[in-house]
């Protein structure tokens, strides 16, 4: 009798364990998901730091191609970029207000991912008529900037300013580019891979700072587990 009723039992215990390791894989999956980071569209952000003519775009935003002189004089291009996560903020070198928070807080964090070769940084100022490729070099080594792992950037004031508007949404001061438009703005922005925004944070608050490294963490993993 136990051997007929323990027989009968066989598929259910079957089907159960089969339904466990299913229900499990479900839900490792679902939190895997949960614990990505966020792929930021425009329509993600506030709409005053998005350009008008991004509004619309729901999804598939990457940062767009870009062409900066950085401290050494050396052209600067996505493809310096290619295959890594980085961190952006826009800077210039005057700034006696909040850019002090930032380039330290920047330079933590090179210190930090400085044997990472998977992270790199890049500044883009916001006033690259004074900002020289001379001036850059200077607050460079002033700042411990790391030749190849942080580049500080200069270049056409409007193309700057439209990477701020259309691919970062950084910044919140409508405009061109124009003589008179100013980038002010603490935000640092992580990019991924595929050159898509991932994460905004303060750059003056050392609370942000550490999210940034839990937020990096988390992509890296993901990075790791396809």
């Amino acid at each position: 009798m136990e051997f007929k009723f323990f027989k009968k039992s066989i598929p259910t215990l079957i089907f159960f364990v089969v339904f466990s390791a299913v229900a499990l894989t479900v839900f490792y999956q679902l939190l895997k998901v949960d614990n990505q980071l966020k792929i930021y569209n425009p329509i993600d952000v506030n709409p005053r730091l998005v350009d008008d003519s991004m509004l619309h775009i729901q999804k598939n935003h990457t940062i767009a191609d870009f062409k900066l002189i950085n401290q050494n004089g050396k052209t600067i291009t996505n493809n310096d970029y290619q295959n890594k996560i980085y961190i952006a903020d826009f800077f210039f070198t005057r700034c006696q207000t909040i850019c002090i928070a930032m380039a330290y807080n920047m330079n933590e964090l090179q210190e930090y991912y400085k044997n990472d070769d998977d992270i790199m940084f890049l500044s883009h100022s916001v006033t690259p008529v004074i900002d020289s490729v001379s001036v850059l070099k200077e607050y460079a080594d002033r700042k411990g900037v790391i030749d190849g792992k942080w580049n500080v950037t200069t270049g056409s004031k409007k193309h700057i300013y439209e990477l701020a508007r259309k691919s970062y949404f950084a910044v919140l001061d409508e405009g061109n580019g124009d003589e008179n438009d100013f980038i002010h703005t603490e935000q640092f922005v992580l990019v991924d891979k595929e050159r898509r925004i991932r994460g905004y944070y303060d750059g003056t608050d050392k609370k942000d700072m550490e999210k940034l490294k839990e937020d990096v963490v988390l992509l890296k993993e993901e990075y790791a587990s396809k």
